[in-house]
This record gives C-alpha cells, structure tokens and sequence, in this order.
C-alpha cells in the first residue's frame, strides 16, 4: 500500500516512516525538504498519485496566531484538494487533546480550523488526538521563562513519548477509516507544573517553576481536564522515566 506522509521528515514523522517502511508499506517521507510542499502545492500531484493513505503529520513553523492559522488552512486546503483528484482512501491527520476546549489559544483555533476542513472534505478520515509530547517539555520551559523563574499552570497534564505517537499512528494509518477521532496518551496524569520542575532538576537547570493557575499556555488558560483525555483513550507504554533514561545527556 501506498502512504505518504506528511511531514515525514519531523520528530513524529520520521519515526512513523521507519515504522510503516519496515511493515512493506510503500512510503513516501513528503516535506519541503524532498520538493513536496502542502503550502505552494508544488510535488503534490506526483507525490499522491496512486496513494491509498496520507498521513499529515506536519506543524506549522510560526505559533503565531495569523501565521499558524494561514498555515494550517493553507495546507489544508490544498493537501485535500489534491487528494481528491488522485483517490486517496483514508486521510489520517494528527492534531491535540483538548483542542476543542483551548480555543482561547490562536495555534488551537488554527488546528480547530483543519479538523473542520477534513471533516467537510468528503475524503473518510482518522484524527488522532496526542496529549502534549515529553519531547516538548524544554519549549514548554522556555516560553514560560522570565528571568530564572518558569510560570506554569499546576493543571493536570498526562503527556506521551513520541515513539508511543508513531506506533498509534502507524496502527490508525493501516487501518479502516473512522471518520471520528481517537485519543492517546501516556501512562500517568501529573502537575504541568510539576512535570516541568521534575525534567528541569533532572538536567541540573537551575530555573524554578512557579505553579500559577492563571499562567497561560499557548495563550489559554488552563483546567485539570483540558489537556488529559477521556476514558477511551488508547494509553502508551513509555512513561516519563523510561523517557529520560534513553535522552541523550546534556553536556
């Protein structure tokens, strides 16, 4: 079977390439990168045509609200606009738990935005809901930053390795369409706040974390249920220990 992916150069994409690759599948790692581009639509054509699956998997590279908006409608628009004329058979796309209920934040408004594309596109579809990734924690960090003092919300949080994302995406892409979502998520709920302060200590950074329910993230202010998933959720094996054991050390 055919599939490319969208974004197949990314952290998420790159793993769900060397996974589907070594089950047979023909795949096709489609970025910027390798002439394949959502956003001008040039590659598109030759890289879908006789594709059965496409995978987006890709992300915008400016969270800023116009910008990521602009991105994921763009992209959108075109990516299912040409697999419409080459036959695609199932559009998996990757988006966030929660995204629904964060729609203060313009970068969740923008992911509303493509979900509201694929559903109205005609094309069967799966949209697979992740919780935040443990390989987002440093960003997480850095924008919360001010001074030595990292301002983050104590609302829960139930985060996943990215490796666990790729083997769920890799199971959605080879099967039968949904035309839903399915959520995923790691092992345990933890404090955002604490989550952070753990992998900070961890790294000998010398910041420390303020817990403030009123600090924002991606621009939206949080409660316990907004970034933990519901009770179907398919749940990962990787939980925060096992991660960091396998991270390369920072020097």
């Amino acid at each position: 079977m055919k599939i490319v992916v969208i974004g197949g150069s990314g952290l998420i994409g790159s793993q769900l390439v060397n996974k589907l690759s070594q089950s047979g599948h023909e795949i096709i790692a489609a970025s910027p990168a390798s002439g394949i581009n959502t956003i001008t639509g040039e590659g598109l054509a030759e890289a879908l045509n006789g594709a059965a699956v496409v995978v987006d998997v890709s992300n915008s590279p400016s969270f800023e609200d116009k910008a990521v908006l602009e991105f994921f409608e763009t992209s959108s628009r075109n990516l299912l606009a040409a697999e419409k004329i080459a036959g695609v058979k199932h559009h998996v796309a990757l988006s966030v738990v929660g995204t629904d209920r964060l729609q203060e934040s313009g970068y969740f408004r923008a992911k509303q935005a493509q979900e509201n594309l694929i559903k109205a596109s005609g094309i069967p579809y799966s949209i697979v809901h992740s919780t935040q990734f443990f390989e987002f924690l440093s960003g997480i960090a850095n924008a919360a930053t001010e001074a030595d003092i990292v301002s983050l919300s104590p609302a829960l949080i139930q985060p996943i390795a990215s490796a666990d994302v790729a083997e769920a995406m890799a199971d959605v892409s080879v099967g039968a369409p949904i035309n839903g979502k399915v959520e995923i998520a790691g092992p345990d709920k933890i404090s955002l706040s604490d989550l952070v302060q753990n992998y900070l200590a961890r790294n000998n950074d010398p910041r420390k974390v303020t817990a403030d329910r009123h600090a924002r993230y991606y621009g939206a202010e949080l409660n316990d249920q907004m970034l933990v998933p519901g009770d179907d959720a398919r749940i990962g094996k990787i939980d925060f220990e096992k991660w960091y054991v396998n991270q390369p050390k920072k020097s």
